[in-house]
């Protein structure tokens, strides 16, 4: 009886076994293999089986994260996530073995080469993220196989080309992420049956043409998009069926311009971006009644008439952005309500009055370039400014200045070749206006940080040594501006001078990690004139935390001067955090250039000058030499003491 016993048990141990759920071989081998290539043994340590119920790599929140689906005995993964684990090298063939992945999330790694046609075996992804990593090459058209996805993310790479027009096969795509991604060329016309889309990322990118027509259609759409490409205008007038969008960027834009009419339907806006878009015309009165509207920017346009009053009533704008228009009329009176944080109005044609209380209720605003006018607003110097960059006025300075120094961001401090850098560690807002107590030069930021974790920060700083110079104090804060950052020189003497821009990048590293993969775009005008395009401090000096100086000459003709560093859409938005993208400037010394380096008016008159104190002052050298020669040949040889001023000099220097 035993015995049998012993023997029903070992039978029953035997079938228990075989009815155990186990993982398919070929997956097992191939979950293996990556784990070996990409170096994840001591995160990922398979001892079991990869399909194990219950075992910690098959949590959600893990990460490396490994999960199946067991219908049978047999299982097979799904799920399989290795996210920002800096894992490097290409996408090996066993990738392509696990063919019942529905979701795979390689983002923020370091794997690099081509995306290889095999991934058209994996037909059964519906969530397939490849963003911020280092891959290159042409964006696969085997990508169209996989018509069951609903997220694609490719964002922050390097490809090339032009997006395969077999991504038009993916209609149950509800999310494309794309930004950054390095693709070109027009949008194919076979995406246009991309109905299902809710959500494209697109900006940053090397896109042609005119801005697809066949995106009106994207009825679903709640957030576009389309800053820092190459596309063009007008804005279609089919965009104006997109009513559930929530968050609709488009800038930089070429050729034709456009008006707003398309929006007065767009009523579920919580962000509008506009900027540099070539938008003409006035501002439809709906849109400061948007009863979810919290960012408005419209700024770098060609809008004309009054701000609506309709703004007076918003009960949830928080940041409004009209500067740099071609606005008139007078500002609403009220237009400074409970929920408004910041207001920029500048460099428009507008007047008008600010509430009296409007500095004690703690808003940020900036009016330069109008005839604003605020109490308290704008101290005597800044109200100087504002005159003097109003078109057509002349401005004189009484005691006029040739230099001033900036230590943007950070406190004074004096160079070792004598410089002494001012303190600019003022906190600036969303929209404001700084002048130093020196009167020589002041500061303006505007924008918002969107969706930045760290809060509003207008200022970056590093504990870190600065490489290739002698004054790593100098470069270790820096002001940075989500939009526009502007120094004014004051009340300079009207002449030439050199502008030396001082930079590192001490927010995005320059590691072997994806934390090094951020690219920082922007571009530098100097009285206008752009000067710097497409700037990227990071390349330029060969790294991050390196300081790197651009030195410029300009002419000073109305005693401003007027550095303006602007974010034209380029750039990863999201490396290392969100939000981290914009201009960036350590340290600003502008000086008169040297005598002779003026207008060439001016330069004519000084050679005139020096050439005539040098003949006048030959001439009266030799007449007094021949003076006293002769009267020493009339006296006798005796030693008599001779008294005999020098020849005077003249008061300029030869």
């Amino acid at each position: 009886m035993g015995i049998l016993s012993f023997c029903f048990l070992v039978f029953s141990i035997h079938k228990l076994v075989d009815a155990q759920i186990t993982t398919e071989p070929s997956e097992v081998a191939a979950i293996n293999k990556l784990i070996d290539y990409w170096g994840l043994s001591s995160k990922l340590n398979l001892t079991t089986d990869p399909c194990t119920q219950g075992a910690s790599w098959a949590a959600e929140t893990a990460n490396p994260r490994i999960a199946c689906d067991c219908p049978a005995n047999i299982c097979r993964i799904t799920h399989l996530k290795i996210y920002a684990l800096d894992i490097s090298g290409e996408l090996p063939p066993e990738l392509f073995q696990l063919t019942e992945l529905m979701d795979l999330n390689l983002g923020q790694n370091i794997l690099s080469g081509s995306i290889p046609p095999g991934i058209a075996k994996l037909f059964k992804m519906q969530y397939l993220s490849l963003g911020i990593n280092n891959f290159s090459g042409l964006v696969p058209m085997e990508l169209g196989n996989l018509t069951k996805m609903k997220s694609l993310s490719f964002s922050s790479n390097n490809f090339n080309g032009p997006l395969p027009v077999d991504l038009g096969n993916l209609t149950s795509l509800e999310q494309l992420y794309i930004d950054s991604s390095g693709v070109s060329g027009p949008f194919p016309q076979e995406l246009s049956s991309l109905k299902s889309l809710q959500t494209v990322w697109a900006s940053d990118n090397g896109f042609t043409g005119k801005l697809p027509e066949f995106f009106g259609t994207f009825t679903n759409l709640t957030t576009l998009r389309l800053e820092g490409t190459a596309l063009e205008g007008p804005i279609p007038s089919s965009y104006a069926a997109l009513t559930k969008l929530e968050d609709l960027r488009i800038g930089d834009l070429g050729g034709e311009d456009s008006t707003l009419d398309f929006l007065v339907n767009l009523t579920s806006l919580s962000i509008l971006s506009l900027r540099s878009s070539r938008v003409a015309g006035e501002i439809p009165s709906q849109i400061g009644s948007f009863p979810d509207l919290q960012t408005l920017d419209l700024s770098f346009n060609k809008l004309t008439g009054a701000i609506p009053n309709s703004f007076q009533d918003s009960q949830s704008l928080h940041f409004l952005y009209l500067g740099s228009n071609r606005l008139n009329g007078e500002i609403p009176s009220n237009i400074i309500t409970p929920q408004l944080r910041a207001l920029d109005v500048s460099f428009n044609s507008i007047s008008g009055n600010l509430p009296a209380n409007f500095v004690k209720i703690r808003r940020s605003m900036n009016v330069v370039g109008t005839l604003v006018n605020g109490d308290g607003l704008l101290d005597g110097k800044a109200s100087e400014i504002s005159d003097c960059l109003l078109s057509g006025n002349k401005c004189t300075e009484k005691v006029p200045v040739d230099s001033f120094a900036v230590k943007c961001g950070g406190s004074q401090q004096s160079s070792s070749y004598g410089v002494r850098f001012d303190d600019d560690s003022e906190t600036l807002g969303a929209s404001s206006v700084y002048t130093a107590s020196n009167n020589k030069w002041a500061v303006s930021n505007t924008g918002s940080f969107i969706s930045n974790p760290n809060g509003p920060q207008y200022t970056a700083q590093t504990a870190s040594q600065i490489t290739g110079t002698l004054e790593s104090e100098l470069y270790k804060t820096a002001r940075i501006s989500p939009n526009s950052l502007r120094y004014y020189g004051l009340g300079l003497r009207n002449a030439r001078y050199n502008v030396e821009l001082h930079f590192s990048e001490i927010q995005m590293d320059d590691s072997e990690s994806w934390k090094g993969l951020g690219r920082r775009l922007f571009d530098v005008y100097i009285q206008g004139e752009r000067v710097l395009q497409d700037f990227n401090v990071k390349e330029e000096a060969r790294g991050s935390k390196r300081a790197l100086v651009r030195s410029f000459e300009t002419n000073v003709t109305n005693t401003i001067i007027d550095v303006h560093l602007v974010w034209a859409g380029k750039g990863t938005c999201c490396i290392p955090v969100q939000s981290t993208f914009g201009p960036l400037i350590s340290a600003i010394h502008v000086s008169r250039a040297s005598i002779g380096t003026g207008s060439s008016n001016d330069n004519k008159k000084q050679v005139g000058m020096i050439v005539g104190i040098t003949l006048g002052g030959v001439a009266a050298i030799f007449i007094i030499a021949s003076v006293f020669y002769l009267w020493r040949v009339k006296k006798t040889p005796e030693h008599v003491p001779i008294h005999i001023d020098s020849p005077k000099k003249s008061r300029t220097s030869i």
